[in-house]
């Protein structure tokens, strides 16, 4: 392939990546969707409503990026997620930091993009903690806290972590027949689950679990289909257009956050290029900000007081650093990860909501001591 046709490659797979990250955006604000508040509402009114878009949408992209590598469409051993090496202390801390720090800040990653959209400024701060934060556990001081400490104790496998290709290796049965049976059983079973209420089978539900599913398996089409590349000819091997890391990615929310300030930044630099991830970035505030308007929920929003803004920064720089070190957040791992069935993926998804529900705990505690 011609230079003239990667570079028109790479804008096709930019440009696709911001359409849908739009309509995502457009659709968390349009449902209200949020990850934080789905476990909010569990411990505080024992409602399991929005739990059930969340996991509705895991399932949906479960099933979905499952077809697509028993189909052969995609390679599912070329992602950050199904690596040879299972990071579970990373992803236990970190999901723990990441989930207790957007109880703080008010909303997870996703979220704070989606206010964004809607004129909050508080989540402005919210950005821009997170994108320093997870900048500085990217390549900062606590890279070597991360990468030297934490990082180290994992367990190391003798092939991609995910379950159809840990059965396949202990098996020997065939490795889509595996995708097509975990991703379709799993995926079946918690779909099953979601919908079995019926209270919740209402539209903005089932457009929250099913669209924004669907919107992860686009992705994971967009970059591990539309976007690779068999032979780069500049440097002869396998690539993936348009990615941060030459690896197939679906959406995330935390070090694409980093790379969108450092892109600012460092904007007249010509080695600084667009990726995906930032484009995800302005996808979703855009579409918030579209539907905001058209619904006439647009408004600005600022800080209460002191106390609101010291939470909000602590809850950005909490989800900055554990994010990274949880390889992604309540979208990155609990959506996109978790749909290639990795193991550490599902360790950072349940460390997130254990690090939400002691978020909550913690709000309700300083709420009764101040009473």
């Amino acid at each position: 392939m011609s230079s003239p046709s990667i570079a028109a490659l790479h804008a096709t797979v930019l440009w696709g990546a911001f359409a849908l990250s739009a309509v995502f955006g457009a659709i968390m604000q349009r449902t209200r969707f949020c990850t934080m508040g789905s476990v909010s509402d569990i411990v505080n009114m024992g409602s399991w409503t929005r739990m059930r878009m969340w996991v509705l949408a895991i399932a949906t992209a479960t099933i979905g990026f499952n077809l697509l590598a028993a189909s052969g469409q995609i390679d599912a051993a070329q992602t950050i997620y199904t690596t040879s090496r299972v990071l579970w202390l990373s992803a236990l801390v970190g999901g723990v930091l990441f989930g207790f720090g957007m109880v703080l800040a008010s909303g997870c990653g996703s979220k704070t993009l989606v206010r964004i959209g809607e004129g909050n400024l508080k989540a402005v701060v919210v950005f821009v903690m997170i994108a320093v934060f997870a900048y500085i556990t990217l390549r900062g001081i606590t890279a070597e806290v991360r990468v030297h400490l934490i990082d180290k104790i994992s367990l190391q496998l003798a092939g991609p972590q995910d379950l159809p290709a840990i059965f396949a290796h202990l098996t020997g049965l065939p490795l889509s027949s595996l995708q097509l049976a975990f991703g379709m059983g799993l995926g079946l079973l918690l779909g099953g689950w979601s919908l079995s209420a019926r209270e919740f089978r209402t539209a903005n539900n089932l457009l929250a679990g099913f669209g924004l599913g669907a919107i992860i398996v686009g992705i994971w089409f967009l970059s591990g289909k539309l976007g690779f590349l068999a032979e780069d000819p500049q440097t002869l091997q396998a690539a993936y257009v348009g990615t941060q890391n030459n690896k197939m990615e679906s959406l995330s929310f935390v070090a694409p956050l980093a790379y969108t300030l450092f892109w600012f930044m460092m904007y007249s630099d010509a080695s600084n290029v667009l990726t995906l991830g930032i484009v995800s970035v302005f996808g979703v505030i855009a579409g918030s900000a579209a539907m905001a308007l058209l619904s006439r929920q647009f408004r600005w929003e600022g800080f209460r007081g002191t106390e609101d803004t010291a939470n909000h920064l602590v809850g950005g720089a909490l989800m900055g650093i554990g994010g990274v070190t949880a390889l992604g957040c309540t979208i990155g791992q609990g959506m996109s990860g978790v749909s290639t069935l990795s193991i550490t993926s599902w360790i950072a998804f349940l460390s997130i909501v254990g690090g939400a529900v002691l978020g909550v705990k913690y709000q309700a505690w300083r709420v009764e001591r101040m009473s």
